[in-house]
């Protein structure tokens, strides 16, 4: 079985680490914190971000980023957008030259308003393949085994078949797709659109008002990715709707629940310090915004949802800023 490497021990990480070693994989799951990784060592599980699922005897934790990727083939990177960077500046000379990255983190760079892969593919020098792997995905329910369907998005065929044949299993299925731009902005947009989700149903103005939103949330989506070079079809996929559907309306949503306390009247600082996982579409929504001005786009959620977070207007006044909106066919040109 192919040695792996999951860098980024959150709950995604972590469920996808748990979901290689009961494979039969070899795994080496990489946190940040040496005290979090000696305390998973100890309790062979992860008490902060998935307490309840049991490590396989396979998985190992550490702190150390060339253990971690030492005879690594797979390496996983889970790590919250803004961290993708460093991480992988030093963990470049440590690779395999044969190993296979999977990018299974949703967003775009503030900075550089890059998608993962490309910032991947920037501190990785090009040397080695990228996947992406993205889909309406709790991490809690891929570690109780529930059926799932995710993407996989590459440039590379090859890649993507060793990923879909190495990550398969009777409860996790993998659809292939070349649309890397369609599916990465669906992964990240989809959480800004979430947020807008939680204001929706934080303020109680009905279900007519969310499936509006998710709606028109989709069309904002496809608009970028379109503008971008993806393709608005993808965003019809498991990659677009299906997880922006779950993100929108799933309990265990993090940006949902970011927009119902938002919703609440609660300050931006005080939810966000009072969570102990990353809401990526906090910092999302600002490089969106600025990613659309740049490609000449409109995004009117994510514009709102940007004076929002940012404290410049109520959730209330936003949602009355979108409905005053002036009209326009549904369809758009192309």
């Amino acid at each position: 079985m192919k040695h792996a490497a999951v860098l980024g021990a959150g709950s995604w990480g972590t469920a996808l680490a748990v979901h290689l070693g009961r494979l039969g994989h070899p795994v080496r799951l990489w946190a940040r914190d040496p005290a979090l990784a000696r305390e998973m060592l100890v309790r062979r599980a992860n008490a902060v971000y998935l307490p309840d699922v049991n490590f396989p005897a396979v998985l190992e934790p550490t702190s150390s980023l060339g253990e971690a990727l030492d005879d690594a083939d797979l390496v996983v990177v889970a790590i919250p957008t803004h961290g993708v960077a460093a991480v992988m500046r030093a963990a470049a000379p440590l690779m395999q030259p044969s190993a296979t990255v999977v990018s299974a983190t949703k967003g775009i760079d503030e900075e550089t308003l890059l998608r993962v892969s490309e910032l991947l593919d920037r501190e990785l020098r090009g040397a080695f393949p990228i996947v992406v792997l993205s889909g309406p995905s709790f991490a809690a329910e891929l570690a109780r085994q529930l059926p799932t369907a995710v993407c996989v998005a590459s440039h590379d065929p090859a890649a993507v078949e060793r990923v879909q044949a190495e990550l398969r299993s009777p409860y996790l299925r993998l659809y292939a797709t070349d649309d890397v731009i369609g599916v990465e902005v669906g992964g990240a947009l989809k959480n800004v659109i979430a947020i807008a989700a939680g204001v929706v149903e934080g303020l109680g103005i009905g279900q007519n008002a969310l499936a509006a939103l998710i709606t028109r949330g989709l069309v904002e989506i496809g608009r970028l990715a379109t503008a971008l070079g993806g393709r608005r079809d993808t965003l019809a996929g498991l990659g677009g709707l299906g997880d922006l559907v779950l993100t929108c309306t799933g309990t265990l949503s993090r940006n949902r629940h970011v927009g119902i306390e938002l919703a609440n009247g609660r300050a931006l600082p005080e939810i966000v310090g009072g969570m102990k996982m990353v809401a990526e579409g906090v910092r999302t929504t600002a490089a969106a915004v600025a990613l659309g001005a740049r490609a000449g786009v409109e995004l009117p959620i994510t514009a709102q949802m940007a004076e929002v977070l940012e404290g410049r207007r109520t959730a209330r006044d936003a949602v009355g800023e979108l409905m005053l909106r002036p009209q326009r066919a549904e369809r758009e040109p192309g």
